[in-house]
């Protein structure tokens, strides 16, 4: 029987797992934390409050995922509408703001209009420079400028003329006229969002998804790697243990996995180190009041908000918060190569709770009964023009030396859980095909 070892415990490394569980193969998984699911891990306060890192939930239309999921947490699971909201000075906006312009000042709905009808009547080519091009395209100057560019630098760090539009997909709706000026004059506006209701396990957060594969694979946590030989098919890790592997599926971001390995190229290397990607600071509240949001999550387009989007955790499971409370995620992004974090994390949560309150969401009769600032080293991808030539450099690399990669920062792709999970179960094919098992 060959030996197959799988880097990384989160959703695209329990796919690679389940993949190989289908062939007979039981993989071992190394995971340099102490716990596993990875991007998709979920914690617990003392109080009670559960958060995931991140907002995670299920809306996958792959009904093949849909049972896996479902069967992991023996169908215990909730179904929640997705709220999605926007605050911009001093306005809640129903999302996508294009298509809900209603209550905005009289003079800036006008220039949308107009700029708006002007892009729908321009000879566009669809081809585009990049991610500037097409929101000028697709929404108009004036809107395209005061909303999404907005969000852009804050969410991604970066401008949106420095981004390709590699990672659109379903992620921007791009209206008809007739959306557009209807939410013009009405208040009330059908749902475009990409996303109606998800699920969401009831208990333990979105980690609880995990619980079918824990059983698929042996698991070896506190297992950090150190290096990598492809040649003798050995794993060092910094506990002083040395692994071999006949096939190796890595979900470990690629500038972290690219230097371990001996021998690696010098361009190769340099390629690896090029690949953009945010960091993330989640500040996490406990709230003593229930009912703080009807929304799912919210998305911030000012500056002078000190975080980019809001989730609350409560509201996608009764039990991730104690009775009569609310919980609040916060995310506040930076990136090594576009915005350095210049102050340590938990100096984050008193600008959050004080922009809370500015907005509305928090009162001063508040009390926080749990708040925490924890760091996502990985948080998104960051889609800038050095992307695509360092990241075919990387791959090709890998490819040539056997090594299979997957999930968001192995694939170094926006992708969603279950695109996760599949890319995982994808890479462990492609090893079994390369070993002929």
């Amino acid at each position: 029987m060959k030996k197959f070892a799988i880097l990384g415990a989160g959703m695209a490394g329990v796919g690679a797992a389940h993949r190989l569980h289908g062939q007979g193969i039981r993989p071992v998984i190394y995971e340099k934390h102490s716990y596993h699911g990875g991007h998709t891990a979920s914690f617990k306060s003392p109080q009670g409050f559960i958060f995931d890192e991140g907002p995670h939930v299920s809306f996958t239309s792959d009904e093949r995922i849909q049972n896996l999921l479902a069967d992991s947490v023996n169908h215990r699971y909730e179904t929640v509408r997705y709220g999605v909201n926007n605050y911009w000075k001093g306005h809640w906006i129903k999302h996508p703001a294009h298509c809900n312009l209603y209550g905005l000042p009289p003079d800036l709905i006008v220039d949308i209009l107009r700029d708006f009808i002007a892009a729908r009547d321009g000879n566009s080519t669809e081809t585009f420079r990049n991610y500037e091009d097409w929101l000028i395209a697709s929404y108009g100057e004036k809107f395209a400028r005061t909303f999404p560019m907005e969000y852009t630098i804050k969410y991604h760090t970066t401008t949106a003329a420095n981004m390709s539009t590699d990672w659109l997909g379903p992620r921007m709706y791009r209206p008809k006229l007739e959306e557009v000026l209807y939410g013009a004059v009405s208040p009330t506006t059908p749902d475009y969002h990409y996303v109606t209701e998800f699920r969401y396990p009831s208990r333990d957060g979105f980690v609880a998804y995990f619980d079918l594969f824990l059983r698929q694979a042996d698991f070896k946590l506190g297992h950090e790697l150190v290096r990598i030989d492809p040649k003798e098919r050995q794993l060092y890790f910094s506990n002083g243990s040395v692994e071999s592997f006949d096939g190796l599926i890595s979900s470990v971001p690629l500038p972290d996995l690219v230097p371990l390995i001996a021998g690696v190229p010098k361009d190769v290397l340099e390629s690896s180190q090029k690949l953009a990607c945010t960091s993330c600071i989640l500040v996490n509240l406990g709230v003593d009041r229930e009912g703080i949001s009807e929304h799912t999550v919210t998305y911030f387009y000012d500056h002078d908000f000190s975080f980019t989007r809001l989730s609350f955790p409560h509201l996608m499971s009764p039990n991730n918060a104690p009775p009569g409370t609310s919980s609040i995620q916060a995310e506040v992004y930076f990136s090594k190569k576009y915005r350095p974090m210049n102050c340590p994390p938990e100096h984050y949560v008193q600008p959050v709770i004080a922009d809370l309150r500015r907005c509305g969401i928090l009162t001063e009769k508040d009390t926080i009964l749990f708040s925490e600032a924890r760091v996502c080293p990985y948080a998104n991808v960051i889609f800038d023009l050095e992307r695509a030539p360092a990241l075919k450099n990387v791959h090709g690399y890998l490819d040539d030396i056997g090594i299979g990669y997957c999930g968001r920062y192995g694939d170094w792709k926006y992708t969603w859980t279950d695109e996760a999970f599949k890319s995982g179960e994808n890479a462990a094919q492609t090893i079994l095909d390369r070993t002929g098992s």
